[in-house]
């Protein structure tokens, strides 16, 4: 059992900042995740879009954001996983991300936690909020 778990209890938080996101950051997850959308990269797409600038894959902030419950708990203690996309990542947004112990409960003896998460911009505009249960992996 990860000793996340012992003496979790409701109002429990982990959080970490990523500084100043950057065009390349966009890009590198492209490359990675296959999501090669010009509106992502191409600035003259972006302005004939309507928009000031490129900005990042929803994906991208959500794959960040997932690493709040597997650090925190460990990879095997992820039971559900869930988000609802807020607004959009521009360049040179910082971002915290954070979860917080929304219940603590037990299911069949085991100890379960659930998780509020959020991805927040340094201009307090909320760009993913979330969801997570969290339960010991036992074989």
């Amino acid at each position: 059992m990860s000793n996340a778990f012992e003496g979790i209890k409701e109002g429990d938080e982990y959080s970490f900042v990523k500084e100043k996101f950057s065009r390349t950051d966009f890009v590198r997850y492209a490359g990675g995740g296959g999501d090669f959308n010009p509106i992502h990269h191409d600035q003259t797409f972006a302005e004939a879009a309507g928009l000031p600038t490129v900005f990042g894959m929803g994906m991208l902030t959500a794959g960040i954001l997932s690493r709040i419950p597997v650090e925190w708990f460990g990879p095997t203690s992820l039971k559900t996983y869930g988000i609802r996309f807020q607004s959009r990542l521009w360049p040179d947004d910082s971002v915290t991300f954070k979860g917080v112990v929304a219940k603590v409960y037990e299911e069949d003896g085991v100890t379960h936690a659930d998780l509020d998460l959020t991805a927040v911009t340094q201009k307090d505009e909320v760009l993913i909020k979330g969801f997570s249960t969290v339960r010991p992996w036992s074989s």
